[in-house]
């Protein structure tokens, strides 16, 4: 997988590897934790588009956006903005984030709390539970089919939802295989890092009307918010945007609240 996440998934693939921990303990604690809050069922129950705001400190193409931020702050002023959950990235290395930054957002904000990081393994779908998260992130594109249903199914075990994110029509056709309540359309390309605007309403026909679509990146304003949810997009999952803007709670409003078209309860075929 020659793009930019392939040195992202490897180091953590490597760390998975390297992990001593035993999976079973580790499953036995996360059964034990506190309740979950419903994260895709918030995004449901928004009047109009949902968002999902992203507690982001960095990137590898953009580099620093917020690199002090206190996540906290930023959780509080994305909730008092109307958001519907919150997205917080806890890799280090490459984006900056912790899961202390997620405990905190999520305790501040009181909104169920997906995290954002490149799960590749048992452990890693563990750690979100045990850390707080109510969702995980599942990238199509860096996990095989068994690793997919293998993830999904723990996640849900764990009463975790699990967030599949794809970026074409071909990953669309795996995720959907497995009979997802929640898909995330990606518009950056996993080659060029450049966002493609037309990606999400180009697949938003592909998936069905009862799967809740969240579209992802290149999202920068209410003009774009209202285009999505006109291509029956339930939610928007946006970082850069809001964690650098001026008034985050303003930026968030913005957003919101869009008129959501119905997608056909049967979606055209995907090509495979």
């Amino acid at each position: 997988m020659a793009t930019y996440l392939s040195e992202i998934v490897a180091s953590h693939r490597q760390a998975a590897a390297a992990d001593a921990r035993d999976v079973v303990e580790l499953v036995c604690q996360a059964r034990s934790a506190p309740p979950t809050r419903p994260f895709t069922a918030a995004l449901q129950a928004s009047s109009g588009l949902a968002v999902v705001a992203e507690v982001k400190r960095r990137s590898p193409s953009k580099g620093d956006l917020a690199p002090g931020l206190d996540p906290a702050e930023v959780a509080k002023a994305y909730a008092a903005g109307g958001a519907a959950g919150l997205s917080v990235l806890t890799d280090g290395a490459y984006f900056g984030g912790s899961p202390a930054d997620l405990a905190a957002a999520r305790s501040a904000s009181g909104l169920p709390t997906l995290r954002k990081d490149f799960t590749v393994a048992e452990v890693d779908v563990c750690d979100a539970r045990l850390m707080g998260a109510d969702a995980v992130l599942l990238i199509v594109a860096a996990l095989a089919d068994d690793e997919l249903a293998r993830l999904q199914a723990l996640a849900d075990e764990l009463g975790l939802d699990a967030l599949l994110e794809v970026h074409d029509e071909d990953e669309l056709a795996r995720a959907l295989a497995l009979s997802p309540r929640l898909v995330g359309v990606n518009q950056r390309d996993l080659v060029t890092f450049e966002v493609d605007p037309e990606r999400a309403a180009r697949l938003a026909a592909h998936i069905p009307g009862d799967v809740v679509a969240v579209a992802e990146s290149g999202i920068s304003g209410p003009d774009d918010a209202a285009r999505l949810a006109a291509a029956g997009y339930q939610a928007v999952l946006v970082g850069e945007s809001l964690v650098t803007a001026p008034d985050r709670t303003a930026a968030v409003g913005a957003l919101v609240g869009h008129p959501v078209a119905a997608r056909p309860a049967a979606p055209t075929s995907v090509r495979r």
